[in-house]
């Protein structure tokens, strides 16, 4: 097949299915290998980056989406329902987090970690779309594991897992400064009110 067409027919198929499509598949519709699609979609968000297009196409993990650009929320808004936005809290931040650099693990996991039941904010998160069961523990009880999804790629702007910012040693020992002075000051305030 030649470019232009597998092309036009990738554009197609993103077009028509609005969610992100598994590459496989992709390369099954053009009767091509997995290579020659990566290679045709690179080409594509080039061109789309270089135009004045208001859509892009966007690689999640082993998915391809075509996805309107971040600069025209404000014109879709005004002629669509303005789209319900999700409130992450730091304590949401905190859990998903957890769940991004952790996963899979499971919820007991998580509140080891924060220190807190997080039974709300797993529920909240999973309501999002922004991580989600992924299996069961080998274990007495077999809890659920969670993982984080699509959807949390998309939100974050990162193409996969691995693209996650790497968390240094300094970085943490900032984290955990900063964790001690809060629970310092939330020490002080329990002494003042006593």
């Amino acid at each position: 097949m030649d470019r232009k067409t597998a092309q036009a027919t990738i554009e197609a198929v993103l077009f028509t299915m609005g969610d992100s499509v598994p590459v496989e598949d992709i390369a099954s519709v053009l009767e091509e290998d997995e290579k020659f699609v990566r290679e045709i979609v690179a080409e594509m968000q080039v061109a789309y980056a270089k135009s004045d297009r208001g859509i892009q196409i966007v690689e999640l993990e082993d998915s391809i989406q075509l996805r309107t650009k971040d600069d025209f929320f404000d014109a879709l808004v005004k002629i669509a329902t303005v789209p319900k936005k999700n409130v992450l809290t730091d304590a949401l931040l905190e859990t998903l987090s957890i769940v991004a650099y952790k996963q899979p693990v499971t919820r007991l996991d998580v509140e080891k970690i924060r220190g807190v039941n997080s039974d709300h904010c797993i529920s909240r998160l999973v309501e999002y779309g922004l991580i989600q069961e992924v299996g069961r523990l080998d274990a007495p009880g077999r809890p659920l594991l969670f993982g984080t999804t699509e959807q949390f790629l998309r939100s974050f702007g990162v193409k996969s897992i691995e693209d996650l910012p790497e968390m240094n040693d300094d970085l943490l020992n900032d984290f955990k400064v900063q964790a001690e002075q809060e629970i310092q000051i939330k020490l002080d305030q329990i002494k003042l009110d006593i």
